[in-house]
């Protein structure tokens, strides 16, 4: 995960990488206890999103 070099993404963004929509992402993210705060999402927090539902497909390591 170190390797990952993250940005602030939007939660359509992270949604669009799991391949599911906006209010499934929240509704999972809520199961596993995250609550997210309004508007974009912080890469400390992406960080914390990734551990708790494993990286995207399609996300590459840079």
């Amino acid at each position: 995960m170190e390797a990952l070099h993250l940005k602030a993404k939007s939660r359509q963004e992270v949604a669009d990488e799991y391949g599911i929509c906006v209010k499934t992402l929240v509704s999972r993210l809520e199961a596993a206890g995250i609550i997210l705060d309004p508007g974009i999402i912080f890469p400390k927090t992406l960080k914390i999103i990734y551990d708790t539902l494993g990286l995207p497909p399609n996300l590459k390591k840079a």
